[in-house]
């Protein structure tokens, strides 16, 4: 099965990208991050045209995750099962092809000692907990953006992210 994953930082934005890229190399599954749009104005009928179903969880601002496959995604899971009221689009997963797919959007950190560094650490121990909630002895993929880089090239800009957390 050939998965791909990719922060499209607004699927309207990159539509017609991401369209031509499903044509020419027909990935059986993608996971989307980064949506920014709501569930009502994702381009299931556009993906369709091209023969991709679709299984999102949308949001407005800068969240929003998406699960495309070549057949229609089974089991779909929209968040973390103790989401509160206000959570945000950053986890959906699904089964295709007898796998089962999850696709997250993690918090940034920002710094560590911040607030939002202690939020992030939390948020990825219930991913956690979510993802051992599964059957171990079934295929599962865990992919998407983590919101950390390994090295300077993976940031636009080295000089400014010095001493963040995500390098």
């Amino acid at each position: 099965m050939k998965i791909a994953t990719w922060n499209v930082n607004s699927i309207r934005a990159r539509l017609p990208r991401l369209l031509a890229w499903l044509e020419s190399r027909r990935p059986d599954a993608v996971m989307l991050q980064e949506l920014k749009c709501v569930d009502g104005e994702f381009p299931f009928e556009e993906l369709r045209e091209v023969g991709y179903e679709a299984a999102a969880y949308g949001q407005k601002t800068y969240n929003g995750v998406a699960i495309l496959a070549k057949e229609t995604p089974g089991d779909v899971r929209r968040g973390l099962p103790d989401d509160g009221a206000e959570a945000e689009a950053r986890v959906v997963s699904a089964v295709v092809g007898g796998v089962r797919l999850i696709d997250v959007y993690v918090v940034n950190g920002q710094r560590v000692g911040t607030p939002a560094y202690e939020y992030k650490l939390q948020w990825m121990e219930r991913l956690r907990r979510y993802v051992e909630s599964f059957d171990r002895t079934a295929p599962l993929v865990l992919a998407g953006d983590f919101n950390v880089t390994f090295d300077d090239r993976d940031v636009y800009d080295p000089k400014l992210m010095k001493d963040r957390i995500l390098c």
